[in-house]
Formats: C-alpha cells, structure tokens, sequence
C-alpha cells in the first residue's frame, strides 16, 4: 500500500493518524470538513488536503478520491457525547452506520485492499458485560451494527477491521481538546464527587499506530479494543482539579451507585421530556462509571504492533490545554 485516504484527517485522531503514516512513508489524502484547524497543519508534500462533508459528495466525486488509494481509514462520526432528539437510534444509525455502508462499499468498488473503522469500546462492552442490556441502547448497538455492515460490504473483497476506542488523550494545533467540557463542569465547585469505577484510556499517538498496524495486517472481521492504562474516574477527577488549581480546594469523595441512581433518573426524565435521548441512557452510564472498564493492552498490541506510551503525561498535558482555553 502507498496511498492512504484519511478521512477526519484534520479532526483530532485523524490529524495523529496522518502524521504516522507520513512517518511510515504514505501518501495521505485527508479529507475533511472545513475549515482547516491550523494552515500549517501538515507540512508535507505528501499530504493532499481536501475540504468537504464525504456525505454530500456524489458517489462519483468519492470514486475519483478513491481511485487511487489502497487504504481507508474512517475516523468520523457521532459519538456519545452528542444529545439527538429521540430516537437516539435513527440519529447514530444516521450518522455512524449508513456512511459507513456507503463508503466501504465505494471503497470495494473502488479496489481498496485495507479500511479501518474507528469504533467505540462501548461495543466492546455490549459483548462482555451480560447482567444489563447494553446491546439494546440506542450507542452501542448502533456501533456493532456499524463494524457488521462494513464487514458485510468487504466479505471476499476488503479486508474490514476495527478499532474500539476508550478515552483518549492528546493535543492537537487548532483544537481545544473535548475533554474542556468536564473541567467547565469542575471549575470552582468545592465538591465534585466520582464513581468508583474505572476506563481504559491511551493516546492519540497510540490509536494511530494501532490504526497504521490495522491497515497493514488487521485481520478482516477484526476487532481491536485499545488499552493503555486502567484510570480511575477518582484519579481522573482529581487529575482535572490538580489542573485547574483547585487542590486542596475541590474534594472528590467517591459515591456508589445507589446513592446517585435518582440524580441520573431525573436527568433521563428531563431528557425525555425536552425530545432528546441520550445514546446510552444516563442511569446505564452511570452504572458504567461504576465498573471497570479495563482493557488489557495485550489484546491488540501484540497483533497490531502499537507501542506503550507515558498516558498519565499525555492526561496531564491535554487538561492543562483544557484550562488555558477557558482562561482566554
């Protein structure tokens, strides 16, 4: 493979994905939507840079993109962050599952040999966890219904792998970090209390790797949860206060589930009530934040060749960048 078509390349992961495989000696095509975050970017000839929303391209306009490239890397998409208006299910089917129908059977089309998806570890989860129904919420099932088609569309023809992705972490030119939203949500409370559970986190610079090593060898039907470091929500609350000057200020008492089921119940309730619907309903994901999300590294370092990498750095280093863009 020569050509790799990014597309999200300016977004956060995609901007990590390009500058590895331009260290791997790809070419990259990176298409995005506008505006470009930072005009010096990418300083490479050998990145093409192309500003449009794939999804309002013809399928000819993405056949000529695709004409000349050997791999897809598909890093965009909703993720659960975002509130829909109910059914939660129509807008992520909408926004992650079509597309990605669309492209890879383009891409078939097209002779790509390697397309990636970047997915969510709530898929992952959905597989493990038996005692609740997670399958069943509008995120997560929407996500392996994602990863089914795209395997669908390259049975016999692509080989379709993917990438679960847990919390992530890094900085990028142009962008200020997601993560800005929750150390609003702390600046200046004397108390901000955490569940005692448990996430999965890595970098930026690891998912581009396991990206680049999922094009390269990824097997077809493939799916790679990423693990880096197991992080407490305790530890990373106070890792958001430690940010923002508030040590010794904000205490972070760690509360159980029980106790805080009403607050998040009400937050449904008054969710439903506006229209919207959460992708995975609030008393869920509270009941997620009360449980280890883990994931060994093993799992899909040994096949896809990422490296381990300093995650509590990289945590530190994106909330200090969080705090800055709030002082401004």
């Amino acid at each position: 493979m020569n050509k790799i078509l990014v597309l999200g390349g300016t977004g956060f992961l995609g901007y990590y994905t390009t500058k590895e495989l331009l260290s791997k000696g790809y070419e990259v095509k990176a298409l995005s939507l506008p505006p470009m975050p930072d005009d010096d970017m990418f300083s490479s000839d050998n990145v093409e840079n192309m500003l449009a929303n794939v999804n309002e391209l013809s399928d000819e306009e993405v056949l000529d993109i695709l004409s000349d490239v050997d791999g897809v890397i598909y890093a965009i998409g909703a993720d659960e962050r975002t509130i829909p208006d109910a059914p939660a299910f129509s807008f992520f089917y909408e926004a992650n599952v079509r597309p990605t129908q669309r492209l890879a059977r383009l891409s078939v089309k097209a002779g790509v040999e390697s397309f990636v998806i970047f997915g969510s570890y709530f898929a992952e989860f959905a597989e493990r966890i038996t005692d609740v129904d997670l399958k069943s919420e509008a995120y997560p099932a929407t996500r392996l219904l994602q990863e089914q088609i795209g395997f669908a569309e390259g049975e016999g023809k692509m080989r379709v792998s993917s990438l679960r992705l847990p919390y992530i972490f890094g900085t990028m030119p142009g962008r200020t970090p997601l993560w800005k939203m929750f150390t609003d949500q702390i600046k200046d409370k004397e108390v901000f209390p955490a569940l005692g559970g448990s996430t999965a986190a890595v970098t930026a610079k690891q998912v581009a790797q396991a990206a680049v090593g999922a094009l390269e060898k990824g097997e077809h039907r493939g799916t790679y949860p990423l693990g880096g470091i197991n992080l407490s929500h305790k530890e990373f609350t106070e890792m958001m206060v430690n940010a923002l000057g508030q040590e010794g200020k904000t205490d972070v008492p760690v509360v159980d589930l029980e106790t805080v089921l009403p607050t998040y119940k009400a937050i449904d309730e008054k969710t439903a009530a506006a229209g919207k619907e959460h992708g995975i309903h609030m008393v869920l994901n509270a009941d997620m934040k009360a449980r280890d999300l883990g994931i060994d590294p093993k799992i899909s370092m040994d096949p896809l060749g990422y490296e381990e990498d300093d995650v509590y750095a990289s945590v530190k280093e994106t909330l200090e960048a969080c705090v800055k863009a709030s002082d401004k």
